[in-house]
């Protein structure tokens, strides 16, 4: 049977959310490195830069992930974003504005985490995690550390495997951010250490032909700042 057997407390499978950027990357191979039997989850949610998918199967094969699957859920229907609707990203923003960009799509992180619970839970894994970043980020209300706790708590009460485990004294499910108090520089630093090739990552909202990144978006700005702080030449712009 696939449900979680909750005296199982060392379960090791895990399920990463993979976008094909360097956050997720950097992630995977963190999981994969504390000895993580890891799958990969990539979402198609109607982004205007999707050819990240092609992307996430590239770093899911290199990183080792034992799985690698990938589901379609259309936010373009909702709108409201940059990403998913016929709105400009940004360009040359302040990223010190401490406003919330219009790249933010709504709730995007708490379906995506949705997504990789009912795998989890389909597959009898305990853990997820996810690239959240809390320092050097856009300002996304859904990649902060009360919002991890709230879905993990969510996750231990909204599924089977939870209720059984709390049956029993256990929290079954654990959310892991591995990236979540590092800077860029770190994370470019941690994913150097980790082999990941960074040739196979791409983090531009906005990208033109052959994936080239803009270069002037928040995710391409904070890729760049990482890359240049660790004294790392990024492949992905050679």
């Amino acid at each position: 049977m696939n449900h979680a057997t909750h005296n199982n407390l060392d379960n090791r499978k895990a399920i990463v959310l993979l976008s094909g950027g360097l956050d997720s990357a950097v992630t995977l191979a963190v999981l994969h490195a504390d000895g993580f039997q890891c799958s990969t989850l990539a979402i198609d949610y109607g982004q205007r830069h999707g050819v990240e998918l092609e992307f996430a199967q590239r770093v899911s094969r290199a990183l080792g992930a034992v799985e690698h699957r990938q589901v379609t859920v259309d936010l373009r229907a909702l709108g409201g974003s940059a990403l998913t609707a016929d709105i400009a990203v940004p360009k040359d923003r302040d990223l010190a504005a401490g406003d919330i960009p219009v790249t933010y799509v709504p709730a995007r992180n708490t379906i995506f985490l949705s997504m990789a619970l009912g795998f989890a839970e389909s597959v009898g894994a305990r853990h997820i995690a996810f690239g959240a970043n809390a320092l050097d980020y856009s300002g996304y209300p859904d990649c902060r550390p009360d919002f991890i706790e709230a879905f993990q708590r969510l996750a231990n009460v909204a599924t089977r495997d939870g209720v059984q485990a709390a049956a029993a004294g256990q929290a079954w499910f654990q959310v892991h951010a591995p990236l979540l108090r590092m800077t860029k520089a770190q994370i470019v630093l941690t994913g150097k250490k980790l082999g990941v090739d960074f040739a196979l990552t791409t983090s531009c909202y906005d990208p033109g032909a052959n994936a080239k990144p803009c270069g002037q978006c928040d995710s391409c700005r904070l890729r760049a700042k990482g890359f240049t702080q660790a004294g790392v030449i990024d492949p992905r712009v050679m």
